[in-house]
């Protein structure tokens, strides 16, 4: 049963169906901070966050249980995604919950800062009609640029269209045919986009790339007058860029939901007329909290109930239909994942995947990641899987390279990794027969048809008379059984050949030097792999 933590609060509409979520277990526990997060986590299989806790590199290293974590929110810049996908999490965020709610406080802090709506209410309040001070600016006919067109910023396109304003934007990965439904003139980089813009509003996420993006230079670049928004992440905008802005008449206004560090109840932007801030507000409505809550718990529940992945941060999406369809071929790179690290004994530098036929059409991806699993499972205690894997790698200075072509050889699909060592390289080929039956079909040069699973001994040797029969006496006298036993065919550019034997145990050090002792045997090896039918726990 899957035990699941809620950190943050969330809609009680989640909470409900957590509660009649069959097999899964819940309990809330809010404000943790510290050891005692770390700890609690440790004591769950998955996690609901929303802002307000922060999973840090600290919190999650060394975590060996916490498999998934769902942020009921767009932005995942308080979970530590590297260390999360070293220790094998997956991340979630729901990126369409809060939608609509983010989309419309920010076109409501553009009419707020242009109509001084809250200075206005302000002086009211304190008993002055200050008509003359607040004199405003209509936004029709304005232009407004925007900086990012996923969902949210997409949603304003429409609606600052149908309040008659111009459009301009920026985001790499936004057709032209999509651009010109929006009605939206895309400028090549931000910079050549900003001298257009009467308004400004950003919708990217928080990295190093977007960290102070809108600075000195680029306030410079805007007309005269321009207004800024940002319901997005804070630090996007430098901060001392917006003052300078303003304070040299630069900029008419500047309306922030967002800030570096959060809560922030001082920041020297508080309290100017031409300033309008609101305390991270944008998916404040009933509608989005109680729609981020159900996303979030709905992802959990599809992963631990069917292994469906969706909304990852950290790795490919996979529906329960994609893995049931995939499970063979990700349980075929991992096998020949753990085969490769137990007879390549070399340092390894490079890992190339090769993928000919119907494998090369699936999401490559994941079965290298099943294939990095097996190899590193081995040295890192079997905590490698199909998410950190390739990071290990990574960090371990291996390269990973993916080959792939469609067209058919031999076999209707087939995979081929290429382990390249400080001693050599090793080459392994396997493919499925049926549906569900890996098979191991290349060992180097040497072609033959062995099964995967159990205690494999492969022993490279002349193509004469006597060697097999001899490695047979040799096991029959140490008592191990031989149960399977396979042999690749000889061909004129061959020296020798390959049999691969299935023992019914693991033979001593001293049988395996007895055959490597025998005349024409150059190599022997053994390789231990699962049981038929046997997956790893991510699998």
């Amino acid at each position: 049963m899957a035990r699941i933590v809620v950190l943050d609060s969330i809609s009680q509409d989640g909470l409900d169906l957590l509660e009649a979520a069959p097999g899964i277990e819940y309990e809330v526990k809010t404000g943790l901070k510290g050891e005692e997060l770390r700890d609690t986590l440790m004591e769950f299989d998955g996690a609901i966050c929303r802002s307000g806790v922060k999973l840090t590199a600290e919190i999650l290293e060394g975590n060996n249980r916490l498999k998934a974590i769902a942020r009921a929110g767009v932005g995942t810049d308080n979970i530590d995604k590297n260390m999360a996908t070293r220790q094998g999490m997956i991340v979630m965020n729901t990126p369409s919950g809060n939608t609509l709610s983010t989309a419309e406080h920010a076109l409501a802090l553009m009419y707020g800062l242009s109509r001084y709506v809250a200075p206005a209410n302000q002086a009211l309040a304190e008993g002055r009609w200050d008509k003359k001070q607040f004199t405003g600016a209509q936004l029709a006919g304005k232009t407004l640029g925007i900086i990012g067109l996923g969902r949210i910023g997409r949603a304003i396109a429409v609606r600052a269209r149908a309040m008659e304003m111009k459009l301009v934007g920026y985001d790499p990965f936004l057709s032209d045919a999509m651009a010109e439904e929006l009605g939206i003139q895309m400028f090549s980089s931000y910079r050549e986009m900003l001298p257009f813009c009467d308004y400004l509003t950003v919708h990217t996420p928080l990295t190093d790339e977007t960290r102070g993006m809108i600075s000195f230079e680029e306030i410079k670049m805007l007309p005269k007058g321009a207004r800024l928004i940002n319901c997005a992440r804070g630090g996007i905008y430098d901060e001392a860029a917006l003052i300078e802005g303003l304070d040299s008449g630069h900029l008419a206004g500047v309306a922030l939901d967002v800030y570096p560090s959060e809560p922030c109840t001082e920041n020297p932007l508080f309290g100017r007329k031409n300033v309008l801030c609101t305390p991270h507000l944008g998916a404040s409505t009933t509608e989005a909290q109680k729609n981020v809550a159900l996303e979030a718990v709905e992802l959990l529940i599809d992963y631990f109930t069917t292994g469906t992945i969706k909304s990852a941060v950290n790795m490919a999406p996979l529906d329960g239909k994609t893995l049931a369809e995939m499970r063979s071929s990700l349980a075929l790179a991992w096998r020949l994942g753990l085969m490769a690290s137990q007879i390549e004994k070399g340092r390894v530098t490079k890992c190339t995947l090769s993928y000919r036929g119907e494998i090369s059409t699936k999401i490559t991806s994941l079965v290298t990641g099943a294939f990095a699993a097996g190899l590193l499972s081995k040295s890192t205690g079997g905590e490698s899987n199909i998410i950190n894997a390739k990071m290990l790698l990574k960090e371990r200075g291996i390269e990973v390279v993916e080959n792939k072509t469609s067209e058919c050889a031999t076999f209707s699909s087939l995979l081929t990794a290429e382990v390249t060592s400080d001693t050599g390289v090793t080459t392994l080929s396997g493919t499925l027969f049926g549906n569900s039956m890996p098979r191991l079909v290349q060992v180097n040069d040497c072609r033959l048809e062995a099964y995967l699973d159990g205690n494999l001994c492969l022993f490279f040797h002349n193509n004469v008379p006597g060697v097999i029969g001899s490695v047979g006496t040799i096991f029959g006298r140490n008592n191990v059984n031989i149960e399977q036993f396979a042999v690749s065919r000889p061909s004129q550019n061959m020296e020798q050949t390959l049999g691969v034997l299935g023992l019914d145990s693991i033979p001593s050090v001293a049988a395996l030097n007895e055959i490597q002792q025998l005349p024409g045997v150059s190599r022997v090896v053994c390789a231990t792999l699962p049981a038929v039918n046997e997956f790893p726990a991510w699998l």
